[in-house]
């Protein structure tokens, strides 16, 4: 698998574009209809959220690589996907409910989130423990 980041710096470069649009779109319309404005500002979130979306099949086809090439245990990288997927959405989420104007909401996101991640590291912390036990 060759490595496909030339195109990389093309696409933040698209998604700087759309980023700045849509704020500038979203600050002119505060003026006049602030409701709009959060909506504009939620819709150019979604579409680069989406567009991220589709770069992730690239970082798992290089992680299935390492994993045929290294003998990890695939539960661990399983894992490690696990949490940066739940770390992603979280705050793509508490960033809305945020810009929104709803704190709170954002903050039981996120501590939500904290607690599934800790629920996932549970199995990897017991194999380090099994591990480092063998060992002494």
């Amino acid at each position: 698998m060759q490595w496909k980041g030339q195109g990389e710096s093309m696409d933040v470069l698209k998604i700087a574009v759309l980023a700045v649009s849509g704020v500038l779109l979203a600050l002119m319309l505060k003026q006049t209809k602030p409701e709009y404005s959060v909506l504009v500002s939620m819709a150019v979130c979604i579409c680069i959220f989406l567009y991220l979306m589709s770069k992730l099949q690239t970082v798992l086809g290089y992680l299935q690589q390492i994993e045929s090439q290294v003998p990890i245990d695939g539960v661990y990288l399983d894992t490690i996907l696990k949490m940066l997927g739940i770390s992603y959405i979280t705050q793509f989420a508490s960033d809305l409910c945020k810009d929104a104007g709803y704190s709170a909401i954002a903050s039981q996101i996120e501590l939500f989130a904290r607690v599934s991640i800790l629920f996932l590291s549970f199995p990897v912390l017991l194999a380090l423990v099994d591990m480092i036990g063998e060992v002494l």
